[in-house]
């Protein structure tokens, strides 16, 4: 497959590397993705019917990824609309986690009782097919953008909410700020006392990984502890590239972890991820969860059945390290909050066995059944609580 420089010829390396570079040249619509490759009359009805819906951008490094031969290419269906998208499908939110009912200020969502998701930016590099919140992504929160004086309003919060310990910096996609920008946001959370935790969700590893440079690296590392949780779906994403932002962080202390949104056709195989995970493990970032995708609009034709993912889950159990086996993660619609799905494991007991005692049987990941008994006393409390916790 041809590289980049035949994908942009007359590109200089050194544009080529520069991430500003690439935001500017981002492709935006039908005219910029047909110079790069024959788009099939569905792609060309996807991109009319969603104009002015959802926005579409592409960086030019994405884009090199994108195999122009095969509609069905992974990079090539997250960045290209498809005409479905333009559709309602059963089950269809605008808001599908329910934020909004959660935003008390402008770019803050607080949710669950000790973290709330601080909005940074309502742009990104790549505007992903499947995102789950296209609502906002490129446009404004009731009437206005999410600029500086909405994240002011969202540290304020946070200053004035003492049971927050932990404060996820999103979007959009954070890494679209410059370092100066970006600094002062995380300096800012960083100093208040009860914020323990600060992460930030980026795809730029995946889509920019430009972006990530030894300035950058240092500033994360300045407001430890900080982790970075990013977005690869599939192994086709798996560039030097990628892998070099990655160890870049991680060298640097700075945690990696990814969340995988689990898209029909894309990655809906065991196969797929297995891979996917056993990549990004060799670049010591985590695979933490596997998403089963949101009820976002015109995302239907890219959400898999719910079993899709606890079949995955099997298939990997016991066949890889359980390092490689995600957390299956459904965000409930409506504010309902994550919850995660796993493979049933209990099982009858074979046929004319006598009870040993209180337990549970299991079928192992061969098919096997086993008995693990109960403990004979049911007594779980920690009397060294009293003294640990006092009061």
């Amino acid at each position: 497959m041809a590289g980049w420089q035949d994908r942009f010829p007359g590109v200089a390396e050194a544009d080529w590397r520069d991430w500003r570079w690439q935001l500017r040249h981002a492709l935006r619509g039908a005219d910029d993705l047909a110079r790069l490759f024959r788009l099939t009359d569905r792609e060309r009805r996807g991109l009319a019917s969603t104009a002015g819906l959802f926005r579409v951008g592409v960086t030019p490094y994405y884009a090199s990824l994108i195999d122009p031969d095969h509609p069905s290419c992974p990079v090539r269906m997250q960045a290209v609309p498809a005409p479905e998208e333009a559709e309602a499908a059963p089950g269809d939110r605008r808001d599908p986690l329910g934020e909004d009912r959660h935003r008390p200020v402008r770019a803050l969502v607080h949710k669950y009782p000790d973290r709330a998701l601080l909005l940074a930016t309502d742009t990104c590099p790549v505007y992903c097919r499947h995102c789950t919140r296209r609502r906002i992504t490129g446009g404004a929160v009731a009437g206005r953008p999410f600029d500086r004086a909405a994240v002011e309003e969202a540290i304020g919060y946070v200053r004035a909410h003492p049971e927050l310990r932990d404060v996820l910096v999103s979007g959009g996609d954070p890494l679209v700020l410059s370092d100066e920008r970006l600094g002062w946001l995380l300096g800012e959370l960083r100093a208040i006392p009860h914020v323990q935790i600060l992460r930030l969700a980026t795809r730029a590893p995946v889509v920019l990984p430009m972006r990530v440079d030894e300035a950058l690296a240092r500033l994360l590392r300045a407001v430890k502890p900080l982790y970075v949780v990013t977005h690869f779906n599939h192994p086709k994403e798996c560039t030097p590239d990628a892998r070099a932002a990655c160890e870049l962080l991680v060298d640097h202390g700075v945690p990696v972890e990814n969340q995988t949104v689990l898209l029909r056709r894309v990655n809906s195989s065991a196969r797929t991820i297995a891979d996917l995970n056993h990549r990004l493990l060799s670049w010591r970032v985590r695979p933490y969860y596997l998403h089963q995708g949101d009820l976002a609009e015109g995302t239907g034709h890219l959400r898999t059945p719910l079993g899709t993912g606890v079949a995955i889950l099997e298939a990997l159990r016991g066949h890889t390290s359980g390092l490689a086996v995600p957390h299956l993660a459904v965000d409930l619609p409506d504010g309902g909050g994550k919850i995660t799905l796993q493979p049933d494991y209990r099982a009858a007991p074979p046929p004319g066995t006598v009870p040993e005692g209180p337990g549970q049987w299991f079928r192992g990941f061969r098919g096997t059944r086993h008995f693990v008994p109960e403990p004979p006393d049911d007594d779980v409390s920690c009397p060294y609580d009293a003294v640990f916790y006092p009061g």
